[in-house]
Formats: structure tokens, sequence, C-alpha cells
């Protein structure tokens, strides 16, 4: 399986100098690409990824900077516009919104890649070809085999290596908990054993300094020094949000993958659900990131040898956890009243006890339709 690692780099002011052409060198790649590929598609010629490579001969000749980047750092680039094509073709096959691939604006574009080769990590020094040799804080070992490396800048200007690895799963013991959980906006999550993991309001905590920085952002001119110092202080204050919710999904997740076997989560399609709600509900939605909290556990269960099950959300909180009647209500009622059995407990974990019960049918129904051999077979 794959794991990734991340680790802070330190480059000095030329090789920043270095990276920043870089970056810039990957932006005019994939702009041009896109274009030509654009150009192509709107003509009714079909262009795939080897088509693109290709042209980069071409460019490299008309265009010596280019022949400064590693040859897989640019032809990662045009993967890019590859797969963002390729994404664009499948939301349209299934009648999703299609969203064009679009042009990198200048300071748009944060990272590239090495694919195979190009790099070696020797020390606390990360040897980058035509780049040269990066200090790197190598705060945990990397383990496994290296198959690409990733150097990304952040909003503030800080770079990092992000290598992906090939590991061995290191399964836990084997766990016969189970447990399904309802994500909620009131309380983060609400647990089938009547458990709760109480939501964190980063972005309440800081949105007035937020919206003070803001302000104060908008006194200045654009391009003038106060701006860009007023910027980066934004920039710095919405990274401050970012890292501390993911620092809670990270823990959140590591404790629920340690204490369970089985982890059910309704199936959300979270994006209809922010274009459809009231503006409050886009901002609280975006700051509790359920996705990312989902895929956060996903992952961790993977290594760990757990499962993790998604099922269809509909009609969770208006069954009946007991017998399973059809109880009705609007968002405002937040207690399960069942007429028929008498069932009285909260809204949330009556949610949560069917979203087990469906995670458990869909585990039984797997294994029953799970082919069967004999030994003679």
């Amino acid at each position: 399986m794959r794991k990734s690692y991340k680790y802070r780099l330190y480059p000095n002011a030329a090789q920043r100098r270095v990276l920043n052409a870089v970056l810039e060198s990957c932006r005019r790649v994939y702009n041009k690409t896109l274009e030509w590929r654009e150009t192509a598609y709107a003509s009714g010629v079909s262009i795939g990824l080897y088509e693109s490579n290709l042209w980069l001969r071409c460019w490299k000749r008309a265009d010596p900077t280019l022949a400064e980047v590693h040859s897989q750092v640019l032809q990662n680039v045009q993967e890019r516009v590859h797969l963002a094509f390729e994404a664009f073709f499948h939301r349209v096959k299934t009648g999703d919104e299609p969203g064009y691939p679009r042009f990198k604006g200048k300071g748009w574009y944060d990272s590239f890649t090495f694919k195979q080769s190009g790099f070696t990590l020797a020390g606390d020094r990360l040897c980058l070809s035509k780049i040269g040799s990066l200090k790197i804080k190598l705060h945990r070992p990397v383990a496994g085999t290296i198959r690409t490396l990733t150097v990304r800048r952040d909003r503030l200007g800080n770079w990092y290596a992000c290598f992906s690895c090939e590991v061995e799963p290191e399964p836990l013991p084997v766990s016969d908990q189970r447990v399904g959980i309802d994500l909620g906006l009131t309380t983060f999550a609400t647990l089938s054993n009547g458990e709760t993991i109480e939501r964190q309001r980063w972005m309440a905590r800081d949105a007035r300094d937020i919206a003070r920085l803001q302000r104060q952002k908008e006194q200045y001119a654009k391009g003038s020094p106060e701006r860009c110092k007023a910027l980066r202080a934004l920039n710095h204050a919405y990274q401050r949000v970012t890292n501390q919710r993911a620092n809670f999904a990270h823990q959140a997740s590591r404790r629920l993958v340690n204490g369970y076997g089985l982890i059910v989560f309704e199936d959300l399609d979270i994006q209809p659900m922010r274009q459809n709600g009231s503006r409050t509900l886009h901002r609280g939605i975006d700051d509790v990131a359920w996705g990312q909290f989902v895929c956060f556990t996903a992952y961790k269960a993977e290594s760990a040898g757990r499962d993790v099950i998604r099922i269809d959300p509909r009609g969770t909180t208006q069954e009946c956890s007991r017998c399973s009647a059809i109880v009705p209500k609007d968002l405002s009622v937040r207690l399960h009243l069942c007429p028929h059995c008498g069932l009285t407990l909260g809204r949330d974990l009556n949610a949560a006890r069917n979203i087990l019960a469906r995670g458990l049918t869909s585990l039984r129904h797997r294994a029953v339709e799970a082919p069967s051999f004999s030994c003679g077979e």
C-alpha cells in the first residue's frame, strides 16, 4: 500500500529563486498544454498523453528555460492536464456539472513532482536534479520504497517535500468491536454506542482576527508592500485553522481505528449539501470537513487491517432503530420518539444505530455473494 511522508524544506535565497522558477516553468507548460488540447478538442481531434509529451521537445528548443527543469517534472505537468480532461469527460458522461479544466494564473501553481528519479535523500539533505542540495528536516524516518517525490509551496512561501512510499501494512490486533457513526454540525460525530465527538469551531475562534486582517488588506493598493504583509498575515491565520482541523481529524480517526474492527460511515454527497444550503450551513460544512475525517479514517484502517464501510444515508434519521418504523421529523427535532415501540433517544444516536445496522447487513451480503471454491477447483 501507499503511504505519504511530509517534511519541511529549508532552501536558501538562491534555491528559493530556482524553485519558484521551476514552478513558473511548470505553470507555463500546464497552460500551453491545456491550450493545445483545447484547440484539438474544439477541432474534433483526440489528443492523448503520449502525443502531449512529444510537444515538449519542440517547446524546449523554442524556450531554453524549459531545459533547466527535469524532464519527468514537465511530463508530470502534462499528466495533470490529461487527468483534468479525463475527470471532465467522466463528469459529462455521468451528468454531473462538467467543470472544464482551467488555466493557472500567476502564483496558482504550487507543486511539481519527480515521478521516478531526479532526487536523492542523503542524511539531512535532499538533492534535486537541476535545483541543488536542500536542507530537509526528517522528523521521522522514511519507511518503505520511495516511488514519487512532490515538492510543494504553501501560502506562506514555505516549502515541503512529500514522499509517496510503498510500504507493508501494519495490522493491529483483531478487534470484534463495531461502530456506526453519524456525522453532524451540532455534534461532530455520534457513535452508535452513545459516545460523542464534540465539534471544534476553529473558524469561529479566529473569525474576528480573520475579518480584521481582511479589512486591513483591502485598505492597501494591490502590489504594495503593506498589502503583501497583510495578505501574508491573513494566509497565516487561514493556515492555522487548516492545521488545527487536520490535527483534530488525525487524532480522532486514530482513536477510532485503534478501538474498532468495523467502522461504518454514511456515504455523504457533500458538494450538493454545500451548494443547496444556506451560507451558514455552507460555512459549517467547510469547517467540520467530514470528507477529510472519513478519508483519514479509511487509509488508517487499510493499514491496520480494519474495515470501513460507507452506506446509503437516506432514511437513517427517520427510521426507528428498534422497530424500523418511519418516524418523520424536521431538522429542528433533536429527539427521536417512536409512537410504535416507545423508543426515546437522541436523533443522532438513533441514526448512528441505523448506520451500524445497515453496515452489518452490507457485510453479510458481501459474505453471501463471495464465490466459494473447493479444493479440486
